[in-house]
């Protein structure tokens, strides 16, 4: 693990994993102008985590989820026309937003399944055209409390599309087990961080400052 931690405040360098890790609440310092990427399966709490983090305590900070664009979408549309008829005009709004909130500077939240290597490229290249780094949060609570998640909140992802996710996040979890325990290469060369957390240390994750500490 390459950060520095301490009893309040976690500085996320390299492969940083708190999983089963217990203790106090925490804060999770990055770099001024950070592009922090919220990662994890359809119900691990990406959303919520993006509110508590973003929320009053953490000082409005620009967040791009695409659940905000859903609920948009939903809003202006007939109750009666199902979300898949819509969902492509929804995902490229989502793009558009999340291009947008890139290229305008200042650090950025974004809520993301984590499994599109491609996706995290282009944010990494966009980041750094601007002197910005790309730092990746991984929600690991396994499917069933996914599922669970996903239950509680109301929503449902199409079988299809979570087994989907599940696959490419297993690999993706393989792959940084495979590094911290064997030296492996990093799986995620183009992210300054890769921070790991899990129900518990989730719940310890109270907020998010950028730039220098105090």
């Amino acid at each position: 693990m390459n950060s520095r931690t301490d009893r309040t405040e976690t500085v996320p360098r390299g492969v940083v994993d708190l999983r089963g890790a217990a203790g106090p609440a925490f804060t999770v310092r990055y770099p001024a102008g950070a592009v922090v990427v919220v990662s994890g399966l359809p119900g691990a709490g990406k959303s919520t985590l993006l509110r508590r983090w973003s929320g009053p305590g953490g000082g409005g900070l620009a967040t791009v989820d695409p659940r905000t664009v859903h609920e948009a979408c939903e809003a202006v549309m007939p109750a009666s026309l199902p979300y898949a008829v819509y969902r492509p005009w929804a995902r490229l709004e989502h793009g558009r937003l999340l291009r947008t909130s890139v290229r305008h500077g200042g650090p950025l939240l974004v809520h993301d399944c984590g499994s599109r290597a491609w996706m995290r490229r282009w944010l990494a290249r966009e980041a750094a055209r601007q002197g910005r780094e790309l730092h990746l949060v991984l929600l690991d609570v396994g499917s069933a409390a996914a599922l669970d998640g996903q239950r509680t909140r109301g929503r449902h992802v199409p079988p299809r599309t979570f087994a989907r996710h599940h696959r490419g996040l297993v690999r993706l979890f393989a792959a940084l087990t495979g590094h911290l325990e064997a030296g492996a290469p990093m799986p995620i060369p183009e992210a300054a961080s890769v921070l790991l957390l899990d129900a518990t240390s989730r719940s310890r994750a109270e907020a998010v400052r950028f730039g220098p500490g105090s």
